[in-house]
């Protein structure tokens, strides 16, 4: 079970507060999002254009580092953490970044840090000989072939942490996530910690896309495209439209092969993102005033869209809301 970006359910996601309550919460897993600063720092943000996550806007000291930039092949403006030292960092302060639909996370805007990894690690540490209890680290490389272009390569200084903090071997708690390729197989070549290839339900790897490569997702949920990503990785992290679709309505239709599909690959699958928001759930467990649209914001039955989930083999999830994934899994015994 692994806390999403933390508890982002109930904090601000990629904070230490995130995270502690995560584990609280009964999580087995803390997922830190990983972007570079000028000076090479590995941080946790969603993403590296930080205005939806940070005060960075209240700052007029950085009003003229705003800029609009080329990420991934989409125009992109803000504020952006490599144009920023980690000292300046540390001057921000994050903020909800679903206020409409996660009012309550907004009473802490303004009270939390942007941490770095060696901070999270730190936190893990900790709480793990406080609960008795390993607490994994699942850190994502966001756009890496975007920052090793700039001079800002993830995979060195993140394997170098990781190693640092005593996690080396395969067994540690520990995986690591890319939407990319490239940079997954670059890993696998500094460390022997799982790796888990990230797989969208459209679209293709930009590594792939920059390359002229013709790779896309849907390929590698293929047979034979899942024995590819075994090659290099130990777990494929799917969107959960892949493995139980929606129809055009936005209902349940029925299971797809892909767990099993991918387990026969030597492949352990992990599902994202379960949410309580009826903004995100399916049509199925939505909860709402009969005959009138769900109000998005209002919490639906996260519990039987897990169980669902749970059901089929899933080997694990990632939770906004972690206490309800916990409680459905030890629910169902599992």
């Amino acid at each position: 079970m692994i806390g999403h970006r933390g508890a982002s359910g109930y904090r601000p996601e990629h904070t230490l507060a995130s995270y502690q309550l995560a584990i609280d919460l009964g999580a087995d897993f803390i997922e830190p999002d990983l972007v570079a600063t000028r000076d090479g720092r590995l941080v946790a943000r969603h993403e590296n254009e930080i205005s939806g996550t940070t005060d960075v806007a209240e700052h007029p000291e950085f009003a003229a580092r705003r800029a609009t930039k080329l990420i991934d092949g989409e125009t992109v403006t803000g504020w952006f953490t490599e144009d920023f030292s980690l000292a300046e960092l540390k001057t921000l302060r994050a903020c909800e970044r679903l206020p409409e639909l996660r009012p309550h996370n907004t009473l802490f805007n303004g009270r939390f840090e942007v941490p770095t990894l060696e901070e999270i690690l730190a936190l893990a540490d900790h709480a793990s000989r406080s609960h008795g209890r390993p607490i994994g680290i699942y850190p994502e490389t966001k756009h890496p072939t975007y920052f090793r272009q700039l001079g800002l390569p993830l995979e060195e200084p993140l394997v170098r942490t990781l190693h640092a903090a005593g996690h080396r071997e395969r067994s540690s708690a520990v995986f690591i996530q890319s939407f990319e390729t490239r940079n997954l197989r670059q890993l696998r070549s500094l460390t022997q910690l799982r790796l888990v290839q990230l797989i969208e339900a459209q679209g293709a790897p930009y590594d792939a896309v920059a390359a002229g490569d013709s790779l896309t997702y849907a390929e590698m949920i293929t047979q034979a495209g899942l024995a590819s990503v075994a090659q290099y990785a130990d777990g494929v992290g799917v969107s959960k439209d892949l493995i139980v679709p929606r129809d055009g309505d936005g209902k349940l239709r029925g299971p797809t092969s892909l767990i099993r599909d991918a387990h026969a690959a030597g492949l352990c699958v992990h599902a994202w993102t379960f949410r309580a928001e009826n903004a995100f759930l399916p049509c199925d467990f939505r909860v709402g005033t009969a005959g009138a649209a769900p109000d998005r914001a209002v919490r639906g039955d996260l519990h039987e869209e897990l169980k669902l989930f749970y059901r089929l083999g899933l080997d694990g999830v990632f939770a906004d809301q972690p206490d309800v994934a916990v409680a459905t899994r030890t629910g169902l015994r599992l």
